[in-house]
C-alpha cells in the first residue's frame, strides 16, 4: 500500500497541507459562494425585507416575427406577471383576438420564487455559522458542499425543468381567469420558465361532438401538448386544433443559471481537493 509506505516526514507534511486547506482554504471558498450566490440572489430582484425598495418592472415582447399567430407584450415584476397584452390570430378566419390582464390580478411563476428560496436556503447554509468558526474534518466540509450543492441544483432545476400539467389542469387554473375580455372556452393559455425565456403557449380548441367518431384517449401530463392531443373538461370533450408558443428571453435568467453552474463546479473542486487526501492514507483521516 502506498499510504503505508509513506514516511513519517511526508505524513506530517501532508497532515499541514490538509489542516492549511480546512482552516484557510475552505474559508476562502465559502467567501467567493457567499458572494456569487448573494449576486445570484439579486438577479432575482425579489424584496425580503423592509428596506428594500419596489422591484422594478421589465417589459418583454413576444412573437415579432409576421408569421407569428401571437404577439404581445409580458410586464414582469420579479417572480410576478403583472400585466400581459396578447394579440393572437385565429388561423381559421384570420379574426384577431385582444386580451389582457385584469387590472386587479397578477400570475405569480412559482418558478422563479422556488428557486430564489433554494438559493437563499443555500446561502443560509453558507453563513450558519461564527466568523472564527474552524473545521475540524474533511468530512465535516463534504456534508456542507453536498447540502449547499442540492440547494443550488434544485434551484437550477425549478428553471430548466417546467411543470408537466395535464390540459384539465391548465383549464382549471387561475390563469384562465385573468384575461379581459374572458377568454373563449375554446382557447387556454399558460406561461412557464425555460431556462433563461420566459414562454407563452396558447392552445386553441375543437369540441368533439357527442356522437363523434373518433377514438377519445386522453391526453396525460406534459410540459407542451401538441396539435392532436384531447381531454375532458365538465362533460365536454376536447381536441388541441392549433399550438402557439412564443417567448422571450430575460437577461437576469441566464445571469443566475450563469452563477449556479459556477458556483457547483467550485463546491465540487473543494470536495474533489478533501476526497484527494484520502488516497494517501489507508484510513479515512475525515
Amino acid at each position: 500500500m502506498a499510504a503505508a509506505m509513506a514516511s513519517a516526514a511526508e505524513r506530517a507534511v501532508l497532515e499541514e497541507e490538509f489542516k492549511w486547506l480546512l482552516q484557510e482554504e475552505v474559508h476562502g471558498v465559502l467567501r467567493q459562494l457567499q458572494d456569487i450566490l448573494k449576486e445570484a440572489s439579486h438577479r432575482f430582484a425579489l424584496p425580503v425585507g423592509v428596506t428594500e425598495g419596489p422591484v422594478k418592472q421589465e417589459n418583454f415582447m413576444l412573437g415579432t416575427s409576421s408569421a407569428d399567430q401571437v404577439k404581445g407584450v409580458l410586464m414582469l415584476q420579479g417572480d410576478a406577471l403583472c400585466q400581459a397584452d396578447i394579440n393572437l390570430k385565429m388561423p381559421r378566419n384570420n379574426q384577431l383576438l385582444h386580451f389582457t390582464f385584469r387590472e386587479d390580478k397578477q400570475w405569480k411563476l412559482q418558478q422563479i420564487q422556488d428557486a430564489r428560496n433554494h438559493v437563499n436556503q443555500a446561502i443560509y447554509l453558507l453563513t450558519n455559522r461564527d466568523v472564527n468558526y474552524q473545521f475540524k474534518t474533511g468530512s465535516e466540509v463534504l456534508k456542507l458542499m453536498d447540502a449547499v450543492m442540492l440547494q443550488l441544483t434544485r434551484a437550477r432545476n425549478r428553471l430548466t425543468t417546467p411543470a408537466t400539467l395535464t390540459l384539465p389542469e391548465i383549464a382549471s387554473s387561475g390563469l384562465t381567469k385573468m384575461f379581459t375580455p374572458a377568454l373563449p372556452s375554446d382557447i387556454l393559455v399558460n406561461f412557464y420558465i425555460n431556462l433563461n425565456k420566459l414562454c407563452l403557449t396558447v392552445y386553441q380548441l375543437h369540441a368533439l361532438q357527442p356522437n363523434s367518431t373518433k377514438n377519445f384517449r386522453p391526453t396525460g401530463g406534459s410540459i407542451l401538448h401538441n396539435p392532436g392531443a384531447m381531454f375532458e373538461c365538465g362533460s365536454q370533450r376536447y381536441e388541441v386544433s392549433h399550438v402557439h408558443k412564443v417567448e422571450c428571453v430575460v437577461p437576469w435568467l441566464n445571469d443566475a443559471l450563469v452563477f449556479f453552474t459556477v458556483s457547483l463546479q467550485l463546491c465540487q473542486q473543494l470536495k474533489d481537493k478533501i476526497s484527494v487526501f484520502s488516497s494517501y492514507w489507508n484510513y479515512r483521516p475525515y
